[in-house]
């Protein structure tokens, strides 16, 4: 997998929580041969011991079954370890969810029939966020009881904590709950991270866009998730095959930040290739990470 990676170009790559246990070994020993080097994980990475498939939510800190919440912490330390052993800097986070009707997936079907402008779409986004408000507190309280034992130990390590643009108005953190996470823990140790696709669909449903984002939370970014975009919810597609402009991130750029290509597995080696270097030209900062 690494070999293939550093093959297309990249001299940096991302572990993500689809990393099963067994698959451990050989990227340490990849590691330590010099044939790559790793910028970042997402958790869960590496994954439980029953989970074979993607499963960023599989645990969460926002849970309020302490069963769960405690697994959650467990994993995410887990993750911080292994990090720590591969000299990355950085691991990417999803904190949770407020339990709550799902509004996003009737926001998403409404967007598909083109109907994002209409009185229902609005009356539905407005009902998602004013019931996420009332019930987010306590799910929220959980968040920060797992960061208070999680960034101890992040800063131990000297690894910081990227908070994930989210998708879904229900997941956590919203835009502002990112502000106070980051206030409360320090940027030094918890840091905005910035997806491309799901910020693009919060901007579809009239939230805040791209550059609001950006602007809050300039000089407070650790990296992104980089992939182009298609409306209504068509992310990880390599740039050049979707609608997103990508000199719309060019002034919130900084060579300090993490750039990662999110980009599904069943794009071809030339697809990949090509597109990540004209948008990387387009950037005009290095993207060496995939």
């Amino acid at each position: 997998m690494l070999a293939e990676i550093r093959e297309l170009g990249f001299e940096y790559a991302e572990l993500s929580h689809a990393i099963r246990l067994s698959l451990v070994d050989g990227i340490q020993k990849a590691v330590q041969a010099g044939e790559i080097k790793i910028s970042s994980l997402h958790n869960f990475c590496p994954l439980p011991l029953s989970v074979t498939g993607p499963a960023p939510d599989y645990y969460r800190p926002s849970a309020r079954n302490a069963t769960e919440h405690e697994l959650a912490i467990r994993q995410t330390l887990r993750t911080l370890d292994f990090a720590a052993s591969l000299g990355a800097p950085v691991v990417v986070l999803h904190l949770g969810t407020v339990e709550m009707r799902r509004y996003t997936e009737k926001l998403l079907l409404l967007l598909e029939q083109d109907r994002g402008a209409a009185s229902k779409f609005v009356r539905i986004r407005d009902k998602a966020l004013a019931s996420r408000a009332k019930k987010c507190a306590k799910y929220f309280e959980q968040v920060v009881q797992a960061l208070d034992v999680i960034v101890p130990h992040a800063r131990q390590l000297n690894i910081r904590l990227g908070l994930e643009t989210r998708l879904g108005i229900e997941q956590i953190p919203s835009e502002d709950e990112i502000g106070e996470l980051i206030h409360r823990y320090s940027t030094e140790a918890v840091a905005y991270w910035h997806d491309v696709g799901h910020a693009a669909t919060k901007e579809l449903f009239g939230l805040a866009g791209h550059e609001t984002l950006l602007e809050r939370y300039r000089g407070q970014t650790a990296g992104m998730h980089l992939q182009d975009f298609a409306p209504p919810g068509f992310d990880h597609q390599p740039p050049g095959f979707g609608t997103f402009d990508f000199t719309r991130l060019r002034p919130f750029l900084t060579r300090e930040m993490i750039l990662v290509w999110e980009i599904h597995s069943h794009w071809t080696t030339a697809q990949v290739q090509q597109a990540c270097r004209t948008a990387q030209e387009m950037l005009r900062v290095p993207a060496t990470t995939a």
